[in-house]
């Protein structure tokens, strides 16, 4: 009885030891991540490894394994400057928010919103100052499905300062028009050809309207892509 209680002693104690290895992998694996982005890693960024980066933390987000950062740590050191590597044009839904849709930390993007993710100066003078001058190389311009902002525009929908932004997406409502054949704004095929139309018109208008960006684009110093978020999955298909 005596050896009997001895090994089952020494069987609880080296229990005991593999728990509380187990418990300290566990909390290194755990360890939010407080890194933010530098100018360095800024600079050493292509475009493509940009949008690379913006995939790869979408399949995060659909797979729920996204980062575990200590946001108010990158609050704190990124107090001194930014450096975002990328500008997100996209809706204001409150679904579809890009930090948290591509997975990305507190200083990595710019994150542009207005309903329908249309441009106009404002938002084209926000690009140049992420791009040209705080040096972000990739503008992504992301529409969503079962846009309320799309499906107005298309009813025609009248409200206020709503009503000319809405009218905005109206070349993108003609050509989504002539390619679904039909004009039923409660068909959801038809809304969501309207937002990509609308996402591939923006893109198209961002280097027409701004000599500064399209100078960047034409250096190869900057890449635009548009996308389409799926508000089902959270899934962001780009056709880059």
């Amino acid at each position: 009885m005596k050896y009997t209680t001895f090994y089952k002693s020494i069987i609880i104690v080296c229990m005991l030891a593999l728990n509380n290895s187990a418990l300290a992998q566990d909390t290194q694996t755990i360890k939010p991540h407080a890194a933010i982005m530098t100018s360095e890693k800024q600079t050493g960024m292509t475009p493509q490894l940009i949008l690379q980066r913006l995939k790869e933390g979408n399949q995060r987000f659909m797979n729920g394994q996204m980062k575990n950062r200590d946001l108010l740590m990158q609050a704190h050191l990124s107090s001194a400057g930014q450096h975002p590597v990328a500008v997100i044009l996209n809706c204001m839904d409150a679904r579809t928010p890009p930090e948290i849709v591509f997975d990305q930390g507190i200083g990595d993007v710019f994150a542009l919103r207005i309903a329908g993710n249309i441009q106009n100066d404002d938002i084209l003078g926000s690009m140049e100052f992420g791009t040209e001058l705080t040096g972000a190389k990739l503008i992504a311009v992301i529409g969503h499905t079962s846009c309320g902002a799309i499906r107005g525009a298309c009813q025609q929908a009248k409200l206020g300062h709503l009503t000319s932004l809405l009218q905005k997406i109206t070349p993108a409502i003609n050509q989504a028009a002539k390619e679904q054949n039909t004009h039923d704004c409660t068909q959801s095929a038809y809304i969501n050809q309207i937002a990509k139309d609308n996402v591939l018109m923006v893109m198209k208008q961002i280097q027409n309207n701004s000599p500064v960006i399209a100078k960047l684009v034409q250096e190869g110093k900057l890449k635009i892509v548009g996308g389409m978020q799926d508000l089902s999955t959270g899934e962001v298909t780009f056709f880059d």
